[in-house]
């Protein structure tokens, strides 16, 4: 059984505690003005639009010098990893926080020193991740028949085998 819907916070974002199993892999599929505590909110394809990642002023900063100040200027469906860095800190407690290490669309690794707090900077590393391929245009269609198995006649089943297959070019 797999645990990582069970762990989710119960919030309206996405949390350090969310990525407690382990870094995952987000592709951007829109980019939100949030309010004045946290400016920014990104939805991610692969977690609830409900709960977008509202990235904390360092992780904005590292977006911004990767993929440039204007959200509608980046590169089309970017992706990054997140992970839960422990070693974040709030009001001078270490609490965790979300970091990246992985970025499309870069060729070679990324170094770049932020502000960790007044007089301190760190040095952050982002790694190339591998570019989204397009989107399947046939993904909806594949999915309506998958949900359609469950219920299908063994007649039908033959019938939607054969239409999936000629979907994904397999025909």
């Amino acid at each position: 059984m797999n645990l990582s819907q069970a762990i989710l916070a119960r919030s309206d974002q996405l949390n350090a505690d969310d990525l407690v199993g382990g870094p995952r892999t987000f592709t951007v599929a829109d980019v939100r003005r949030g309010d004045a505590d946290q400016p920014v909110a990104i939805v991610l394809e692969e977690f609830p639009a409900s709960r977008p990642f509202k990235p904390s002023k360092t992780v904005l900063r590292l977006l911004s010098h990767v993929w440039g100040e204007e959200t509608d200027d980046w590169p089309e469906r970017p992706r990054f990893t997140l992970y839960r860095d422990a070693k974040v800190k709030w009001a001078g407690q270490e609490i965790g926080g979300i970091r990246v290490s992985h970025m499309s669309h870069i060729k070679e690794p990324v170094k770049i020193a932020l502000a960790e707090s007044k007089g301190k900077k760190s040095l952050h590393v982002v790694q190339p991740l591998p570019d989204a391929p397009p989107p399947d245009p046939n993904a909806e269609l594949l999915g309506a028949l998958k949900a359609e198995w469950g219920t299908a006649d063994p007649e039908r089943r033959k019938q939607i085998e054969a239409e999936a297959a000629a979907l994904r070019g397999q025909a």
